[in-house]
């Protein structure tokens, strides 16, 4: 299993600061909730420990061996592996397409036994195969984005607000999932949501603010009120 360690991590796009001197470590098997609000740079701290976006300053680690020199495709064969906001479906191919898609830095039989699990995880996808991504609902969408990242066969995965635009009912369900995947699979997590609940299926979580992220504490801790909270103190202290 990874560790991963984030030191100093800085991000910029144009004259914004969107990470700030961020400090990280993620333990083996670790689940991490990343709260914050629209705009407080969650999206692209993911996106620089992922390689999608260039890191200003700061150092990544794996196992204690650096990454932030790799591009994207090998953080994603070393097991970086980043289910992005928005899904980024390949909409006019089938799901077995985007599924395969997914898996393919991995080896054949590594691709045949991540498409048997996410065929029992989303029976409802093993049921719409040739379909294309574009005709599936909102909700299936995102389990179609799930499914892909778990068909990198990923050690650390990251999933940029999976709840996004859906209906409370299908937000229960994906995060139904990502609860099944810390139980089954042996992956560290980080889940970035502006959603609370998430915390109840992980171990810690963080705020982000402006570019700023909180001491990880014990998820249990955090609720509606103490979150909107803890993103009023830490805008009042910047």
């Amino acid at each position: 299993m990874s560790s991963l360690s984030i030191t100093g991590l800085s991000v910029s796009r144009g004259n914004i600061r969107a990470v700030d001197d961020v400090e990280l470590t993620l333990p083996d098997g670790g689940a991490l909730g990343l709260l914050g609000l629209n705009g407080a740079g969650k999206s692209s701290l993911l996106g620089a420990i992922a390689g999608s976006l260039p890191a200003s300053a700061g150092r990544i680690t794996v196992d204690e061996e650096g990454i932030d020199g790799l591009p994207a495709w090998k953080r994603c064969a070393r097991g970086i592996v980043l289910v992005p906001a928005g899904r980024q479906l390949f909409k006019d191919s089938t799901v077995l397409d985007n599924l395969m898609i997914g898996g393919h830095l991995r080896s054949r039989s590594e691709r045949t036994e991540n498409l048997a699990y996410v065929c029992e995880v989303f029976p409802i996808l093993k049921d719409k195969m040739t379909q294309r991504a574009t005709d599936l609902s909102g909700g299936q969408q995102q389990m179609l984005a799930i499914a892909r990242g778990i068909m990198a066969n990923p050690r650390v995965l990251m999933l940029d607000e999976p709840s996004e635009g859906l209906a409370p009912k299908v937000v229960q369900d994906v995060f139904d999932v990502i609860g099944r995947l810390r139980r089954e699979r042996d992956i560290s997590l980080i889940v970035a949501e502006q959603n609370p609940d998430v915390l109840g299926i992980l171990d810690l979580a963080a705020v982000m603010t402006t570019g700023r992220l909180s001491t990880s504490f014990p998820a249990t801790e955090v609720n509606q009120s103490s979150l909107e909270e803890l993103v009023f103190n830490q805008v009042s202290a910047q």
